[in-house]
């Protein structure tokens, strides 16, 4: 009689609080591969809102991330920057590093066309931004501002911070402006060719504001940092909580937009010639910049996740990205 094989995952049992428990892998079929988790990625938006249980009853549905186990609010198994390498499955994946929209997990069983083979020049370490990669780069389709055009990145997140350097590649140098209520992402951006602005937007006529506080007051300043036509790409993911704005004063007479830029869809004006695979291998494409390795500010081993998880997401916790070693 076969054994069947377990694998260690992290669950988020309760809100703020997380444990490891066994799962059992799947029986390893035709068209499967087997990969050992070599790093993970967390993510301080949409899986803090899981963590604390803040995901609304309505959008149960919407939110479940590929690969997930069990149901919201808890217990569930989230997550979706798992990188890893192939050790059993189709002969042309054999060894290779793949990135796929996984859980923390220590070792996992998907269908082969679930992961994506990182590209020449992106190290496995680095490639735990994928998920958030694939996000900025997105939201920069999504917004589509013209060479030239003034443009604010208003958080400085991980998020943030990704659309921040892939603009300042594909726009040019000092082009973008960054900010953030603490300065720490201005060191990380450092080597980029944008300017952080540690006081605030101080004018009115941006083109484009891509927004990632998470916070009212945050996209409250997007607005008020518009121009005549400016846009608002909001990347933030409120949860529950109730988003009270100002839109009286300039907001019609400057005929001012928010725009919602969400990953599950491909931007509009990609998407009727990139698949989510093809976006997804463009993100990662995107990483063989070094200097992203700045971004990456706190690593600790997978056996300590779940004791620390309401210190890693904490409102107020530092840093930007937290990777996760499983070896």
């Amino acid at each position: 009689m076969q054994v069947e094989k377990q694998a260690l995952a992290l669950f988020y049992v309760a809100p703020g609080v997380a444990a490891h428990r066994e799962v059992p892998l799947p029986p390893l079929g035709t068209g499967m591969v087997e990969v050992r988790t070599l790093w993970s990625g967390l993510s301080r938006g949409t899986e803090r809102l899981v963590a604390f249980g803040h995901v609304p009853p309505a959008e149960y549905d919407r939110m479940r991330a590929p690969h997930q186990e069990g149901e919201f609010p808890f217990p569930v198994k989230y997550g979706y920057a798992a990188v890893g390498v192939v050790e059993a499955g189709p002969e042309d994946l054999l060894g290779r590093h793949v990135f796929c929209l996984h859980p923390h997990q220590d070792r996992f069983r998907v269908d082969a066309g679930a992961v994506v083979p990182l590209p020449e020049g992106v190290p496995p370490a680095r490639a735990v931004l994928a998920a958030n990669a694939e996000t900025a780069l997105n939201s920069i389709w999504d917004a589509a501002p013209a060479p030239g055009a003034r443009v604010l990145v208003l958080g400085a997140g991980l998020l943030g911070c990704l659309i921040a350097a892939f603009l300042s590649r594909l726009h040019g140098s000092g082009s973008v402006d960054v900010t953030d209520k603490v300065a720490e992402p201005g060191l990380a951006l450092a080597e980029f060719p944008v300017n952080f602005l540690s006081c605030g937007p101080v004018r009115d006529d941006y083109d484009v504001v891509f927004h990632s506080t998470a916070s009212a007051a945050g996209l409250q300043a997007a607005i008020d940092a518009l121009g005549f036509e400016g846009e608002v790409i909001e990347l933030s993911w409120f949860g529950d909580r109730p988003v009270p704005l100002i839109l009286g004063g300039a907001f019609h007479s400057r005929r001012l937009a928010i725009r919602s830029s969400q990953v599950g869809h491909v931007a509009r004006p990609r998407r009727a010639t990139t698949s989510h695979r093809q976006r997804m291998e463009a993100a990662l494409g995107m990483l063989s910049d070094p200097r992203l390795d700045r971004l990456i500010t706190g690593e600790l081993a997978f056996r300590d996740l779940a004791a620390a998880i309401p210190r890693l997401l904490a409102p107020d916790a530092p840093g930007i990205a937290t990777r996760i070693r499983y070896e």
